[in-house]
């Protein structure tokens, strides 16, 4: 993500990788294939072609996520989200999302890390709109018009209630 980060941020990303390694090997012993993405950028997005949370991986791995998922070997029909709380910065959000073919038994581990006041007007959105997309994207530029999307219905599991409520009621 961002080398301005509080040391704090950068220990709790760390942890949710190596979280998220522990996982998908529990998956793999279990006969699943697990990906395990790491993000090089995480942002919000807004464009008209595009709303929600944009990921950016190396080239080699959005090219594995996009040959399973774009030609069809892959079906996402099942995701979880493992919300991590803050610990001291109120404004930073960190998550780990599981996308699943549970019929494939593949699993597409996306880590994330969120600053809320950078991406308010996406999760407002996504809330109103009861769907949360993430964009898988690769690191190149030539490649910049490529993203394989995750839906999520309920968005406010990658929040605090209190967000939810707060913003609900305006």
């Amino acid at each position: 993500m961002t080398d301005d980060r509080p040391d704090e941020a950068g220990v709790r990303w760390t942890e949710l990788l190596e979280d998220a390694t522990t996982i998908a090997e529990e998956y793999r012993e279990n006969g699943w294939d697990a990906i395990v993405l790491e993000p090089t950028a995480i942002s919000p997005i807004e464009r008209a072609d595009r709303l929600g949370l944009d990921v950016v991986v190396s080239s080699e791995a959005y090219d594995l996520v996009e040959a399973l998922v774009e030609d069809g070997d892959v079906t996402i029909t099942a995701a979880d989200v493992y919300y991590r709380p803050p610990e001291r910065d109120a404004h930073e959000r960190i998550a780990l999302v599981v996308e699943r073919d549970d019929e494939r038994e593949t699993a597409i581990f996306v880590p994330l890390t969120y600053n809320l006041d950078d991406s308010r007007s996406v999760f407002e959105t996504a809330l109103a709109e009861e769907e949360l997309l993430v964009y898988v994207t690769a690191a190149t530029d030539a490649e910049a018009d490529r993203w394989v999307s995750f839906s999520h219905e309920d968005p406010s599991l990658f929040l605090e209630e209190a967000d939810v409520r707060s913003w609900g009621e305006q």
